[in-house]
């Protein structure tokens, strides 16, 4: 019994055995599975060194937020905003003191309202370049660690900058990139060129409602062409809510006050900016042309059944109160606000109907103005290509119902004013009146004998007979006089060109093929974005407009960089061709190896 006992195994144990591979004097010996050295690994490289190479981080800078990402993603990473709060130190928790939080009025003293959340200013004198340094350099410290993953290992970096940047506040942002991130290149894209790209079109009329200025861009095959630009823009938006805030909870009398006081105390800039970015909208009390003519059955909107027709009110005449809780006030308060009246900021920064056109400089113009004046001043061709792909950015194009009053507008003065830049009473007077406008009247062919111009007539040659056959008078030939029959060479049309016949052959067969492009007709495209569209453009391997190599810079700085001007274009294309860019000004141009350019943005 017992020698039979002790005969079998435990079933663990023959798990173990197999698990240890075999049996060596009776017992599982237990071993480490073969691996490839740590040599080995090292001899062919960390696979994260291997993509470092191909991978190209997508900057977008902006005065208010910026975007960082991977080239070829369809949307940024990370989207940092700037406030007071980020400017905190470590252990510094005031920020959770009740005290701390009513104190925002002597945090702002003494300096421009809104200051804290901007990270750079188009007005750079007094402005601490160092200080933006330093806040651009945390955000994409963290932006790399947190949100990219990445290491230390140098990457290749394309900024996206709008075109008005001051060069001092550029020279800051290489020299950060540079310095604090070791990049070996840095590529510079335009925010309308690749918003633009984002839309699909190679020619467009970039409207960017930024936050210092709205910037209307001409882009034509990739090129800007001209911009124009005005103060009505988020920062005065901002500010005109905030005195509609304060109108409201002091009266009218408060309003005025506010204007000229450049200490705003009574409301914060945090608060001001939430309202004017969740409730205010725009009132379409117009509609344009492309509206009201539409071919085949009219659209039918949905809407509630159980909802009567009469019900249904305009809104600009809805009377809903809107509460509107405000904390940073002196008491707290809550405003009962109507709706119809939220949209009177926007109506009074973005339009301004209640003045003539004669009453405002040319950086103050309104909006629409603005836009119809950019087009009138457009070649004809670029303005045939451009008012059809009108792309509205930026951050306050997001604001409920403003691109389609904008576009409302700039179709109704179009269409009242025409695609003519002289305007007036005298240009009125006289296309109405009969006996100036030469127009007008139906033209008159003078008879023979009357002393006027004779009409031109040409004489077509008539066809030869084939050779072989009878004249065409029954084989006589003619009796009349030979001018009548004689043919003058001068008239006879040019012969027809064989390579014109071929070009209007192909394109006759690729409109069978692709749609027409459309042309002379206002209309608006959807843009992804200027992010996106130089994330395309980076991983289609497009060349930059302007590409700064990192010893170079270091070396001379921006002062080491040649005008646009002064750079021999012509050399330059005959050793590299570019598609897309102004001239490809980029180094190497004519013959000189250490030759760089910023651009468009290195022109004074």
């Amino acid at each position: 019994m017992a020698s039979s006992a002790a005969a079998p195994s435990l079933p663990h144990r023959t798990i173990s055995t197999i698990r240890a591979g075999g049996i060596q004097g009776g017992t599982a010996v237990p071993h480490t599975p073969t691996r490839t050295s740590i040599s080995s690994v090292a001899a062919f490289g960390s696979p994260s060194s291997l993509r470092a190479d191909d991978d190209l981080i997508i900057v977008e800078l902006g005065s208010r937020k910026i975007r960082v990402g991977f080239a070829g993603d369809s949307a940024p990473k990370r989207v940092a905003t700037f406030g007071p709060e980020q400017q905190r130190r470590v252990g510094d928790f005031r920020a959770w003191n009740p005290v701390y939080r009513s104190d925002w009025r002597a945090r702002s003293a003494g300096s421009p309202w809104g200051f804290d959340y901007e990270l750079w200013r188009l007005d750079i004198r007094g402005q601490d370049l160092g200080l933006v340094g330093d806040t651009l350099e945390r955000e994409l410290r963290d932006a790399y660690t947190r949100f990219l993953l990445l290491d230390s290992k140098p990457r290749r970096v394309s900024l996206v900058l709008p075109p008005t940047i001051p060069i001092p506040l550029l020279s800051t942002v290489l020299d950060t990139i540079f310095h604090r991130f070791q990049a070996p290149s840095i590529s510079l894209l335009s925010s309308p060129v690749m918003a633009a790209l984002a839309a699909g079109t190679r020619s467009a009329l970039v409207v960017d409602l930024g936050w210092h200025e709205t910037v209307v861009t001409g882009v034509y095959e990739f090129r800007e062409v001209h911009s124009w630009r005005t103060v009505r823009a988020g920062k005065m938006l901002t500010e005109e809510t905030y005195n509609f805030l304060a109108s409201a909870m002091e009266g009218p009398r408060s309003q005025e006050r506010s204007r000229g006081d450049a200490q705003k105390d009574i409301v914060s800039f945090a608060e001001c900016e939430e309202v004017a970015t969740r409730l205010l909208w725009c009132n379409r009390k117009s509609k344009g042309p492309a509206e009201e003519v539409t071919e085949g059955l009219p659209t039918l909107h949905e809407q509630d059944e159980s909802q009567d027709e009469s019900e249904t009110t305009d809104p600009a005449e809805d009377t809903t109160p809107i509460t509107i809780d405000l904390n940073s006030c002196e008491p707290p308060r809550t405003l009962q606000i109507p709706f119809s009246q939220l949209a009177e900021p926007c109506e009074t920064i973005y339009f301004e109907n209640r003045l003539s056109h004669s009453c405002f400089d040319d950086h103050e113009l309104p909006v629409h103005l603005l836009i119809y004046r950019a087009l009138l001043q457009l070649p004809v061709d670029v303005r045939a290509m451009c008012m059809s792909r009108i792309i509205f950015t930026g951050g306050c194009s997001n604001i409920i119902g403003l691109k389609g009053r904008i576009f409302d507008e700039v179709s109704l003065l179009a269409q009242e004013r025409g695609w003519d830049p002289v305007v007036g009473k005298g240009v009125e007077q006289y296309r109405t009146n009969p006996k100036l406008n030469r127009n007008n009247k139906p033209p008159n062919r003078p008879a023979v004998g009357d002393g006027g111009p004779a009409p031109i007539v040409v004489q077509q040659q008539p066809p030869s007979p084939p050779p072989g056959s009878a004249p065409p008078d029954g084989g006589e030939e003619s009796g009349g006089t030979p001018a009548a029959t004689a043919f003058n060479p001068a008239d006879a049309g040019p012969e027809e060109d064989q390579v014109e016949r071929m070009i209007r052959r192909e394109r006759v067969n690729d409109d069978h093929h692709r749609p027409s492009s459309a042309r002379g007709v206002l209309r608006t495209v959807d843009s992804l974005g200027p992010w996106c569209g130089a994330s395309m453009a980076a991983q289609l391997k497009v060349p930059a407009l302007a590409v700064v190599d990192r010893e170079l810079w270091l070396q001379h700085g921006v002062a080491g960089a040649s005008k646009p001007g002064d750079v021999d274009v012509k050399a330059h294309h005959h050793h590299q061709r570019h598609s897309v860019g102004t001239g490809g000004l980029i180094r190497g141009q004519g013959g000189q190896p250490g030759a760089w350019t910023l651009g468009i943005w290195g022109a004074v």
